[in-house]
């Protein structure tokens, strides 16, 4: 795992499993379910598995800090219906990062603050890299009423 300040860095992309999550998300869209991982930020690793199904669902979505990172895999297998990198104020991300961190006690206070402070001044860098990648950035309101429009434009599977 990649660290930063002799913590694992869970905001590296070397952190995360990206061809494990694309052959999930293509089990999810032909399948309808699959096992996915459960991480426990506060231990530094991975610690179960469990089932998670879409069954019967037009469309799912699939968010995270490194969604952007399998946009162009997932737009070639054919999996990709949109893909967007949420624009929001960087304080309300701080703000929202720092309360669920704290509420889930994934590391010491003084750690959160710290890494909260490096990411609030890297979130340009990370939107830049995000549409670098081939997302879309875009507020929260407009992409709940494009995936509505998806959604409403769909078949309704029943698989």
């Amino acid at each position: 795992m990649p660290t930063h300040d002799g913590l694992v860095d869970w905001d590296s992309p070397a952190s995360w499993d990206a061809a494990t999550a694309v052959e999930t998300i293509a089990r999810l869209a032909e399948q309808g379910k699959a096992d996915v991982p459960v991480y426990s930020i506060g231990a530094d690793r991975r610690v179960a598995t469990r089932p998670f199904e879409v069954t019967g669902s037009p469309l799912f979505v699939a968010e995270g800090i490194f969604a952007a990172e399998i946009v162009e895999e997932c737009r070639r297998r054919g999996l990709l219906a949109g893909a967007y990198a949420l624009r929001r104020p960087r304080g309300t991300t701080f703000l929202r990062r720092l309360t669920r961190d704290l509420a889930e006690q994934r590391k010491a206070p003084k750690v959160l603050i710290r890494r909260g402070v490096a990411l609030l001044r890297a979130e340009p860098a990370v939107l830049r890299r995000q549409t670098g990648l081939g997302a879309e950035a875009a507020r929260a309101r407009e992409i709940l009423r494009r995936v509505a429009g998806m959604v409403a434009g769909h078949p309704h599977r029943s698989s």
